[in-house]
């Protein structure tokens, strides 16, 4: 019987680089897609599940893992190009490309970063290509998304606790889906939570459908619709307090003011009111330290003991695990991006209908049919 299919361990920068793709949302609707489809597998979702959230088959799923195992972010981005057929091999050119994305000092050269020329004489000497000029080697990795660039640092998680969290979430994320039995003192029931904002009251940019630029407009023909525009924003801020319960696909919405312990507390206890007292929770959030129990302030860590709930904390530096982040893409796109909501009730009750209309239609299969036909992932 063949194995699960799933993407290769990621690290935290991979991890954070998915999420900021998922969350943007700008660029190629493609890349958008299979961005979100590998997060949903490093999260721990099985390809099936992932195949019904996306309105694919399981085998596009199976087909996007693969070459991201094989290309990594290379994979994302789609191809399409025509011509004559390259002059080296697909293999020769990942090889190039790997070498060139590496150290010297790793081959054993005595610099620190590769030239044109130097890299063309270690490619002929290893015995990767015949022959290369500089120019075609330009253009090779130019076309290959490889470009000359300052290094900058980055960051790994030095949560000491990584593995066991990681652990800990991945096996949560098992229970809700099936795929592991609930043994003692597991949940019966999963949510992940995140913040989400501020949400200002400021005009967004956007996008939308109007009459081409330069175009001669028709008599009576309104002009192109606009944003408005501020000086003065002294409507203060809000922020969503957002939940995904995986084994049912709900998304629930709390606004609030401010996001601190007082606020997070409430949210909580409405998603404990939404299942039996006997029926043991779970709840997966990052380590914002409203979430977090401290030697000063223990109030989380008391209600979870009282309420027989359970606080599952994302490592330091990897709330990308948290299956809400792709949740909240489309929420920014469909209900902040081009609008300027005058008030924060308006705004809100925006976001609310959002959250409505989407729990509707996780399940339609009309609407599973539409989206499958127009799949170009």
């Amino acid at each position: 019987m063949a194995g699960r299919v799933r993407v290769r361990e990621i690290s935290d920068d991979e991890g954070n680089r998915l999420r900021r793709i998922v969350r943007r949302g700008s660029g190629s609707v493609v890349t958008w897609r299979r961005a979100q489809m590998v997060l949903w597998s490093a999260q721990g979702m099985s390809v099936a599940h992932i195949a019904g959230l996306a309105f694919t088959s399981e085998d596009r799923v199976r087909d996007v893992l693969h070459n991201f195992n094989a290309d990594g972010f290379e994979s994302l981005y789609p191809r399409y190009a025509g011509g004559h057929p390259p002059v080296f091999t697909l293999a020769q050119r990942r090889e190039i490309k790997k070498i060139a994305k590496s150290k010297p000092a790793d081959h054993g050269l005595p610099f620190s970063r590769w030239s044109l020329v130097k890299l063309a004489d270690f490619l002929v000497a290893e015995g990767v290509v015949e022959d290369i000029s500089h120019e075609g080697l330009r253009e090779l990795l130019a076309a290959e998304g490889v470009s000359f660039q300052a290094m900058k640092t980055w960051k790994q998680s030095s949560d000491p606790d990584y593995a066991v969290k990681k652990a800990r979430v991945d096996h949560l994320y098992a229970i809700a889906e099936g795929e592991a039995a609930a043994g003692p003192g597991d949940p019966e029931v999963v949510f992940c939570v995140d913040e989400f904002g501020p949400l200002n009251l400021q005009p967004r940019p956007g996008r939308q459908w109007a009459r081409r630029g330069g175009a001669a407009r028709e008599p009576g023909e309104p002009p192109r619709r606009r944003l408005r525009a501020t000086y003065h924003r002294t409507g203060g801020i809000r922020h969503l307090f957002a939940a995904l319960e995986l084994g049912t696909d709900t998304m629930y919405g709390h606004i609030k003011k401010r996001k601190r312990r007082g606020e997070f507390l409430p949210f909580c206890r409405y998603l404990r009111s939404l299942h039996p007292p006997q029926a043991r929770i779970a709840i997966v959030c990052d380590n914002y330290s409203p979430h977090l129990t401290t030697r000063k302030d223990n109030r989380v860590g008391d209600w979870a003991a009282a309420s027989n709930a359970e606080i599952a904390d994302t490592p330091a530096n990897a709330s990308w695990m948290n299956r809400i982040e792709c949740q909240l893409t489309a929420l920014r796109e469909f209900t902040l991006n081009g609008t300027g909501h005058a008030t924060h009730r308006e705004q809100g009750r925006m976001i609310g209908r959002y959250i409505a209309w989407r729990n509707r239609r996780t399940r339609d299969p009309r609407l599973r049919r539409i989206v499958e036909r127009a799949n170009v992932a």
